[in-house]
């Protein structure tokens, strides 16, 4: 399992009776989470302290509940800085064990030895196009929602990234990938972070066991004569490390040669020392 250990202003306090108690910054924050199946007993004061509840409901959705938390605040990763705010379907922004892949992906750009165009698609609100960029590669940043989009702008100049070589595209990924397909646009890396379910903007229906392997192959038609990587991530339980694995392997590896390596991703947890399971990540590179 690939670990996000690295942070100092994010960490995950305990988990238990499927919810989690995170330390967001000088916050704490108790959300839901389908992987935590136990019932152990919730000994850390942070549950009893909390900042902000996000409450399942059983219709579907839910609703927060706060306790004295700002309606934004930042997290630092390294040199990079987050705007965090809570949102609907309890998110906050930012998904914290992706910095393990951000730290092996900034490594390969660092070390290329070469300008690096990346192409970030579902790319969210930034966490990884700020992290490429301050590696030194140019990236564009693809998603369908344009609130993400302007919220990823807000995190890159907040990370001293104004001025980087970033395009901001609003659109959905599948028709951006086929259209730089047919203007010759090439790249040298891509991201992916596909939603298990989503509509682009114009109600385009993505369904990730039905599109996701189609689309790694599409996306393969958009790559430089020598890429550097290729990282898929998916948050989605049915698609296990090895299901990423074949797709890369079957796909990316015929036309490029290098190798793939999927693993779960996952969180340490600091009351019991376990690590807590946040979906799959799937890595071809040369290396």
């Amino acid at each position: 399992m690939w670990i996000a250990d690295h942070w100092k202003e994010y960490e995950v306090l305990d988990c238990s009776r499927g919810e989690k108690l995170e330390r967001w910054g000088d916050y704490l924050l108790v959300r839901p989470d389908p992987q935590v199946l136990w019932d152990t007993p919730r000994t850390n004061e942070g549950w009893r302290k909390k900042n902000g509840h996000y409450h399942r409901s059983n219709k579907g959705g839910g609703e927060w509940e706060f306790f004295q938390l700002p309606e934004q605040w930042e997290v630092h990763y390294k040199e990079l800085t987050f705007h965090l705010k809570p949102f609907s379907f309890k998110h906050t922004g930012l998904f914290p064990e992706q910095a393990v892949n951000w730290d092996w992906f900034s490594d390969l750009i660092r070390n290329a030895g070469r300008p690096v165009k990346v192409l970030n698609l579902f790319a969210y609100t930034g966490g990884a196009t700020c992290a490429a960029a301050k590696a030194g590669a140019s990236v564009t940043h693809v998603d369908a929602s344009k609130g993400m989009v302007t919220w990823a702008k807000e995190n890159a100049k907040a990370s001293g990234l104004e001025a980087a070589p970033i395009r901001w595209i609003v659109d959905d990924c599948v028709k951006f990938v086929e259209r730089e397909i047919r203007r010759g646009n090439r790249y040298d890396a891509i991201i992916m972070d596909p939603p298990s379910y989503g509509r682009g903007p114009k109600g385009e229906i993505w369904k990730i066991e039905e599109k996701i392997h189609p689309f790694i192959q599409l996306c393969t038609q958009v790559l430089s004569d020598k890429p550097l990587f290729v990282l898929v991530n998916s948050y989605t339980t049915g698609l296990a490390p090895a299901v990423l694995t074949y797709m890369l392997g079957t796909e990316v590896v015929p036309k490029f040669d290098g190798k793939v390596e999927a693993q779960e991703i996952g969180l340490p947890v600091k009351e019991t020392g376990l690590i807590l399971p946040c979906g799959a990540a799937g890595r071809w590179s040369h290396e």
